[in-house]
Order: C-alpha cells, then structure tokens, then sequence
C-alpha cells in the first residue's frame, strides 16, 4: 500500500514521464541558466549531490570540475536513461547515478554543492522544498554543519492581476495556462505590475506553507479574471560581480471562479494560499479577489505595489 508522498509521487513528483525530461534538454534557458550556475559553483575537485537527477545532465556539469558526483534518482526508468546517457559522454564515469528516494538518500561523505531541480511555477506540484528540508535535517544530523551550497539558492515569487482572454475558436473555457515568458500574448492585459509574495532563501528553514495577501492598483482598465504566477530562480549569487545567474520558469496563469470589472485606479485586494508541492487546484480555490476601494469614490491614493524584478 502506497503512502500519500507515494501516491503524490506517482502523479508528478519524482515519477515525472521520462519524455517532460527530454523536453527540459531542449529548453536552452534552463540548460543555459543550469550550466552557467553549476560551473560557477561547483570548484575543481568538489564532491557534488544531485537529488532527483533525472538525465543526469546536471550531474554531468557538475563533474566537469568535480571529483565526484552522486546523482539520486527515485524513478526506474529514468535510473536507466541516465546511466546510458551519461555513458555516452565524457567525465560520465565521475557520476554515479543511485537508484533511491531523495527524501532517504544521503551520501556516503560530506559534499560541497547540491543540486536540485524538482521545480514547479510557485513551488506546487513538484517536492522541491519538502525534498531539500528534509535534506538539511538529515545531513546535519549526520555530519554536522555547515550545509553545503544549494543550487539553486534562493526562489522569489510574485502574482500580478491580469485579464485573460479564454475563447478558442468560439469555444470558452477558463483554463489553466503556462506562457512562455519572453514572447507577447496577444489575449493578455496586465492590469497591474506584479507583486512579490514570496522570498525562499534555501540555506535558510523555509516553511512549506505559502500564504499572501496584498493589494493593487490597477494601471489598465479590464475584466481582472485571472491571476499570473511568476517564478524566478536564482541559480546562484555571484557575489564577487553583484549579480546572480536566473532562470524564470513558465508564467502561470489561474483563472478566477468570479471575474470582476477593474477600473483605473481601483484598489483590488488579493489574497491566497497553498502548501509547497501541493496541487494546483489547492492553489486555485483559494484565490480570493475583491475591490477594496473604487476609484470613483476619489479615495486619498494608496502606494504602489512592489514591483517585481
């Protein structure tokens, strides 16, 4: 009999289909942002971890400069992938791909740098918190501090009130929409800037339970009938230039069950909440959306929301 993390496994988690991770080795930005961040944190000779290693081409950046690189992954199929292709590659032999749970695994001796990349758009869906709090509980039970690295390091998360168009070809349905981030969509009006709810810093004990409320100002006249998620991860801190290395996953957008007009100036309160690897529909019937102030009412202005960047 299955445990409800199992089961939850089963559904995405861990057991994501072998063919999503062919489609992130065709996503240059994450390949890109990965490499970038992995080569700058990972030193000559380092002992690197990747928990939920999937391909195993992180692992494989990862050994460019390491000594060894131990690459946990739960999902069978993938456990084959990796070794073949790692075999194919050079410095594939400095990883060893281990078959087990990232939420068990420890390894062998201390490490320098871990890797994971179990992310979701608002940290739903996927493990990522639940696999590295319990990672840092384990290891230093075990070996004492300090932690090593994480990379990424930090998440910054953010929501920004939208009107969304839902017709396809005559048909209406107010869906679930992931967009790429670097493109114009022409169905969508931001009626607002974005908002940031949310800071995960993963060196730090980070709660699995994200809860938000704040209000907007609203900039563009529409229909607010759905909300945009925004997240941005930060691979690293390269802190000898003042920068970090980023990758901005997908925009999500979440439709609301209760659509409302939003006029120039209206204040709009928004408020949700979920638990980190949860569903999205956890998410969705949470979202509450109302007008706090009406603009025609020539209320004293209220500041403008933190803009996310």
């Amino acid at each position: 009999m299955l445990n409800e993390r199992e089961i939850e496994s089963c559904y995405l988690g861990q057991f994501i289909p072998v063919h999503y991770h062919h489609n992130m080795l065709m996503d240059q930005n994450r390949m890109h942002g990965f490499k970038s961040a992995i080569n700058y944190a990972v030193k000559p000779g380092a002992r690197v971890l990747e928990l939920g290693g999937g391909t195993g081409v992180l692992s494989w950046f990862a050994a460019a400069k390491a000594s060894k690189v131990w690459c946990v992954e739960f999902n069978p199929d993938m456990v084959k992938e990796a070794r073949k292709m790692l075999a194919m590659n050079p410095n594939g032999e400095k990883v060893e791909v281990v078959h087990a749970d990232a939420f068990e695994y420890l390894p062998p001796e201390p490490v320098d740098v871990v890797i994971c990349e179990m992310i979701h758009v608002g940290m739903l869906r996927e493990k990522q918190v639940e696999v590295m709090e319990s990672f840092k509980r384990r290891y230093l039970a075990r070996f004492g501090g300090p932690l090593p690295i994480f990379l990424p390091e930090a998440v910054i998360m953010a929501v920004q009130p939208l009107q969304q168009e839902y017709d396809f070809e005559g048909f209406y349905a107010p869906i679930v929409q992931f967009q790429e981030t670097n493109v114009i969509h022409p169905g969508t009006i931001e009626l607002s800037a974005p908002a940031v709810y949310s800071v995960m810093d993963f060196s730090q004990p980070q709660d699995t339970l994200v809860s938000w409320q704040g209000q907007f100002r609203v900039e563009k006249a529409g229909t607010l009938n759905a909300l945009r998620f925004i997240t941005k991860n930060i691979l690293a801190v390269v802190a000898e230039e003042s920068s970090t290395i980023d990758w901005l996953n997908h925009y999500m957008t979440m439709p609301l069950a209760d659509p409302l007009p939003a006029r120039v100036g209206d204040i709009i309160d928004v408020s949700f909440s979920y638990r980190c690897g949860g569903s999205l529909p956890s998410l969705q019937a949470s979202m509450r959306v109302t007008v706090a102030v009406d603009a025609a009412a020539a209320i004293a202005p209220v500041g403008r929301s933190p803009v996310f960047a």
